[in-house]
């Protein structure tokens, strides 16, 4: 029976996932049959053989999931389909005993599981286990003991430790709750797993959350006037008089002197820059003003202040040709500086993410600026190993690093966009560039009950320049503090997500604090062995990144909901949560029909595993297209359907200029987001990038936000 209400989805996918981790060993769903015997010595060094069959059609895949983590990847099975792999004698008693745990408490935690429920709601699995899990996150990387009285769960009597998973947990912390000298990493994996699987789950915010987010937005621009006021005293300060830090990262180093190195690295990348040389261009969201996608191109008002800097003809029209002929409408145009607007978007269980939608035409340059910074600062010698934008590996390889040898520390800031005020960006960025940054930067925004709230920040999130300057201020200001080349040559930096030597770490959160930022220390990994940066958690030198629901689930034909769910279950089986998988590929096939498996090797959206008794019931057509000599089956895919818009011609040439140029770029012209709206291309015109790929491209055709439906066709 599939559920409806997230209540029943929520209970069901838990117990699954507590059915998988519960059973004699690591996804044992798999498992047939299982001997082990001891071989010789001489063999393989005092190891033992296990031998094993498994069922179902994916054997090659479930060995792999069951052991590439012990033993690496898995041999072939033997002819009768037996497969055998050989333990040392500690990874043998590691696999064994790992999460062998009880059937009794198996039933007392889907039971506990039940009640909870029933008493909290779904914010049992959204709000109390994910506190569950942060407060293990804290243990792990602190190393201090969890008070579980605060988190909201029951300790054993006598015991530091939960009930709730009380098995799993006693083989991470011993009984003062204290992180055990060498716990188990698989351990730890499952049980961020379980408290973080329903976290991100986007279910409709309370009017009381919403306030809070606005609320604290709000507060946040108070706290800028004293961060503003410390900023610009400490400018005003005698050189030869500096006030020295009272606790500082080096002995005699003061915040005046601090600033000027800052100031110095940014000129010395911004240098020759050219603020002029840009593109303008239109971003795949939402604006101020509200106009939709094809309405972008035709200019009814440009501000003042932008056509100060960027004067029109150069930078809102196609050509001179333009400017000649539509001179009249552009004597019409208006000059209002428009307010930006606050949207609230999902962003997890504790509430929503407060962005601020730009005008149409402050949008148009602060892309074109943007991208032109981006594009420096991942080329530039000073700064292209350690601020990156489009690349989220290096951060992530070093948060895997840190947690492996310790030796690097990740920080997590709060409201880190919100926080970099107007005042330090002038103080730190280069004259030039910071005159082009303020030409397009909204000075107020327009909050959810029409009150009209001037900024003190730079930029708040959904500005284009909000990412770039967020992360060169921080990097300056690090880079600045840091008493030697090689802590200056480990920083990395990732927006808000920020990598240091642990050794520099304390040192570097009194810096950032010092100048408004705001650090969040409970999640902040600067001991231990865990880490957590750009998506990647990892523990011990191995990932513990778990699978998070966030498009609630639906009985009607979402596309959407096809796609995500579609994508949980195979993340879900990788990681060996086989009856967690199959429950949602049992459901899938109840709404959707049949659906194809990654074995056909399709272009459309495809699942890793399906259960044999779904398999037996599945039937697809199919043909073969002579054309292109292959096989091809009737299935599920998603479309966007496009709409047609005629522009005037100078309007439609404006925007493939715009889109010509971010191909130059290296950029695809088709903008993919969940949410927001794309251009969809078609046969009109066509363009060559650097690589030589030719892409056709439409001025016409645009395709609605959030408009995505499902339909059988040929693949």
């Amino acid at each position: 029976m599939v559920p409806t209400k997230s209540l029943d989805v929520g209970y069901t996918v838990i117990a699954a996932m507590l059915r998988d981790v519960f059973k004699w060993t690591y996804g044992p769903s798999f498992i047939e049959q299982c001997t082990c015997e001891l071989v010789q010595p001489d063999a393989i060094g005092g190891a033992r053989k296990v031998s094993y069959r498994v069922r179902g059609v994916c054997a090659g895949f479930a060995h792999q999931v069951l052991y590439s983590d012990l033993i690496g990847p898995p041999g072939p099975a033997t002819s009768d389909g037996e497969y055998i792999v050989y333990f040392n004698e500690k990874q043998y008693n590691d696999w064994h005993d790992a999460l062998r745990l009880s059937a009794r408490n198996l039933d007392l935690t889907l039971k506990s599981v039940e009640k909870r429920l029933e008493s909290e709601g779904i914010g049992f699995l959204t709000k109390t286990l994910p506190r569950l899990g942060k407060a293990l996150d804290r243990a792990l990387s602190t190393e201090h003991a969890i008070d579980f009285a605060d988190v909201g769960v029951e300790s054993i009597s006598g015991m530091n430790l939960p009930r709730f998973l009380g098995e799993l947990f006693s083989r991470v912390l011993n009984i003062d709750g204290v992180v055990l000298p060498s716990p188990c990493v698989l351990s730890v994996r499952v049980i961020r797993q379980i408290t973080y699987l329903f976290y991100k789950y986007e279910l409709p915010y309370s009017h009381e959350q919403e306030q809070h987010v606005v609320s604290r937005f709000e507060r946040t621009e108070d706290d800028l006037i004293s961060s503003d006021r410390f900023t610009s005293n400490t400018v005003k300060t005698d050189p030869n008089n500096h006030r020295p830090w009272t606790s500082g990262p080096e002995k005699g180093l003061d915040q005046a002197g601090m600033i000027r190195k800052a100031r110095k690295l940014l000129w010395d990348v911004f240098s020759s820059f050219d603020p002029r040389d840009i593109t303008p261009a239109h971003g795949p969201g939402a604006v101020a003003t509200r106009q939709q996608p094809w309405e972008k191109y035709v200019w009814t008002n440009i501000a003042k202040n932008i056509t100060d800097y960027y004067p029109l003809d150069r930078y809102f029209c196609a050509s001179k040709g333009h400017v000649c002929d539509c001179y009249k409408e552009f004597d019409s145009l208006g000059e209002v500086n428009h307010s930006a607007r606050v949207v609230l978007v999902p962003k997890d269980s504790r509430g929503p993410r407060l962005i601020s939608c730009e005008p149409v035409d402050f949008q148009w340059i602060q892309q074109g600026l943007s991208k032109a910074i981006v594009r420096l600062v991942e080329n530039s010698e000073l700064t292209k190993f350690n601020v990156f934008f489009t690349d989220q590996g290096p951060n992530q390889r070093g948060a895997w690093l840190g947690s492996k040898l310790g030796s690097y520390a990740t920080l997590d800031l709060n409201e880190a966009s919100d926080r970099v005020s107007l005042v330090l960006v002038k103080t730190l960025f280069p004259a030039h560039l910071y005159d082009a940054m303020v030409a397009c930067r909204s000075s107020s925004t327009m909050l959810p009950d029409g009150r009209e709230l001037i900024l003190r920040k730079f930029a708040p999130m959904g500005s284009s320049l909000c990412f770039p300057i967020l992360a060169l201020t921080i990097w300056s200001l690090l880079m600045a503090g840091a008493p030697d080349t090689d802590t200056r040559e480990s920083i990395l930096v990732y927006g808000d997500d920020v990598i240091v030597p642990t050794a520099y770490a304390k040192d570097a959160m009194s810096i950032l604090e010092s100048f408004g930022l705001k650090i969040n220390h409970d999640k902040s990994c600067t001991s231990g062995f865990f880490r957590e940066s750009c998506g990647y958690d990892a523990f011990k030198g191995e990932s513990v990144t778990p699978v998070r629901l966030r498009t609630v689930w639906s009985s009607a034909r979402r596309a959407d909901v096809y796609t995500s769910y579609i994508a949980y279950a195979n993340s879900l089986f990788e990681r060996g949560y086989v009856e967690c998988a199959e429950q949602l590929a049992k459901w899938l096939v109840a709404i959707y029909g049949a659906i194809p498996s990654t074995d056909m090797k399709l272009h459309a959206p495809s699942l890793t595993f399906i259960p044999y008794e779904l398999q037996k019931r599945m039937r697809y057509k199919r043909r073969v297209n002579p054309f292109l000599q292959k096989v091809e089956y009737f299935v599920l895919d998603v479309l966007s359907p496009v709409v047609r818009r005629t522009l005037p011609g100078w309007s439609m040439l404006l925007r493939y200029f715009a889109e010509s140029a971010a191909t130059a770029d290296g950029e695809s012209n088709v903008v993919h987001h969940s949410s927001q709206s794309f251009v969809q291309p078609t046969s009109t015109c066509a363009s060559i990038t650097p690589s030589g790929v030719k892409i056709i491209r439409s001025v016409s055709l645009y395709t609605e936000r959030r408009s995505s439906i499902l339909k059988r066709r040929w693949r």
